[in-house]
């Protein structure tokens, strides 16, 4: 896709999709932003949308949907079995991402729990290029562990090494041979790493796993779920991938994995998600457990008007002005951050924007939440909904003791085709009046916390009365703005 240049120079993301249909949005003044802070715990999870300007918490669910998607939503075939509108979505699966088996469920937690207890036995290990939260406690339900497998480089947050996702090819090996082949049920590859700042793998790390898989006769698993986005930046990054067109790259990734399983909230901008294989044998060894979990194996617990969606929104993956929306944005807004010396993880991966809490907030211990207090303070002073990446959403041992996390990062998620240039420029201005404040900010500590992840409902509360600080402060410099 070619590149819109501006007369006077400078780069800025240009959309190319008209606004047709409009939700309001609600700035509420900070001292109410103060009172839905202390209600929600001071969880960003636990706020009410009328308290929300920006909603930068996920990207999953939160999409734009196309006219195309909404229009086919009309069409779909309600009927428990056999419906027509699973028929669609399964061609576009096969047209797509090559494989002609599909499964359907509710969402991506749920192909994983489907594929966690098809496959996983006590005691297995999963090797993974980076865990997700909730992939991690689908395979320690199982009584199974995960060993993550990455390349020293993915933790330096300040880089330009364009796929800090790769797994470590000689990792791999040495843990398939200290373990067993037996012992590792399959290889599990996340498109793109969430946690440690949207960061795609290559295609050439991809065709290494898929290399050490077939030496030992072990399984590859695709977590698709961002794959758009993933192949958007192998075609940027990766030399060798430059001309081809983004369904030529997905299609090529896929053809590597044995299953892929995807959240439709992220790769098609609608609900549900899926399981999908070449493998008959992999297929049956799942499919009874779909309707035990999720329903009937032609809707999957998913609404007939949502497969629909999915199906226009699975063609729509392979539409370049589409999925570059989000990415570069993303680049534009940690560009512009980083300019205003925000630490930022550099380079700009998908899913949103991830500004480096130990960093922005290195006078407060790991133990008192930096990523945590930052989303949290920010929400204070911006109305803007962020995500806490660090130790919250984290665990504990065994024992009961804390387990840092290898990072702590604020995310600030950036749907697709949701917001406008102005509210991203809105998003630069109210972080660097914190990060010039950032002194002011203080930790939190659990009130209360959830045994399994804690992170979704848990309640916090400020471990000084920084927040009342950081309120004067703001009124100080901005008077009665919202």
């Amino acid at each position: 896709m070619s590149k819109v240049k501006f007369y006077k120079g400078g780069e800025q993301p240009l959309e190319l999709h008209k606004v047709r249909v409009v939700q309001k949005l609600h700035l509420v003044p900070i001292e109410r932003r103060m009172e839905a802070l202390k209600e929600g715990g001071f969880n960003t999870f636990r706020l009410s949308t009328l308290d929300v300007y920006l909603d930068m918490l996920t990207d999953s669910g939160v999409n734009a949907m196309s006219d195309n998607q909404v229009a086919a939503m009309l069409r779909a075939d309600d009927a428990y079995a056999g419906s027509q509108s699973f028929i669609r979505l399964q061609k576009a699966v096969e047209d797509v991402l090559g494989k002609k088996y599909l499964l359907p469920a509710h969402q991506g937690r749920a192909c994983e729990n489907i594929v966690s207890k098809a496959f996983i036995k006590p005691g297995n290990v999963v090797p993974m290029n980076y865990h997700f939260t909730t992939t991690l406690a689908h395979v320690q339900e199982m009584g199974a562990r995960v060993a993550e497998l990455y390349y020293d480089r993915a933790m330096e947050l300040k880089s330009d090494y364009p796929f800090k996702g790769n797994m470590n090819i000689e990792k791999l090996e040495e843990l398939i041979l200290a373990e067993g082949k037996e012992n590792i049920p399959y290889i599990r590859m996340e498109a793109s790493t969430n946690l440690i700042g949207g960061q795609p793998f290559s295609m050439s790390n991809l065709m290494d796993v898929r290399r050490i898989a077939d030496k030992y006769g072990i399984m590859l698993v695709l977590d698709a779920s961002l794959l758009g986005e993933n192949a958007y930046l192998i075609k940027q990054r990766e030399d060798k991938w430059k001309e081809n067109s983004l369904g030529e790259i997905l299609k090529m990734m896929t053809g590597l994995a044995d299953i892929v399983y995807f959240s439709a909230r992220k790769l098609t901008s609608s609900r549900g998600g899926g399981i999908c294989t070449n493998q008959r044998e992999l297929y049956q060894k799942m499919e009874a457990l779909i309707p035990l979990f999720e329903g009937f194996l032609t809707y999957g617990g998913i609404s007939v008007r949502e497969i629909e969606a999915m199906t226009v929104g699975m063609y729509e993956t392979l539409d370049e002005t589409a999925i570059s929306q989000s990415p570069e944005f993303i680049k534009y807004l940690v560009t512009e951050m980083e300019k205003r010396g925000i630490p930022c993880v550099t380079p700009p991966g998908v899913l949103g924007a991830h500004v480096n809490a130990m960093e922005f907030c290195s006078h407060i211990p790991q133990d008192q939440y930096p990523a945590g207090a930052l989303a949290a303070a920010f929400y204070l002073i911006s109305g803007v909904r962020g995500m806490e990446r660090g130790t919250v959403s984290s665990t504990r041992d065994e024992n009961g003791n804390e387990i840092p996390a290898d990072v702590e990062l604020l995310r600030l998620a950036v749907p697709r085709r949701v917001f406008t240039l102005s509210q991203i420029n809105y998003v630069i201005d109210r972080m660097h009046w914190l990060y010039d404040n950032r002194h002011l900010i203080g930790g939190l500590k659990f009130v209360y916390e959830p045994k399994v992840l804690r992170f979704f409902m848990g309640g916090l509360e400020p471990t000084s009365n920084w927040p009342n600080r950081l309120m004067e402060k703001f009124r100080e410099d901005f008077g009665d703005s919202l």
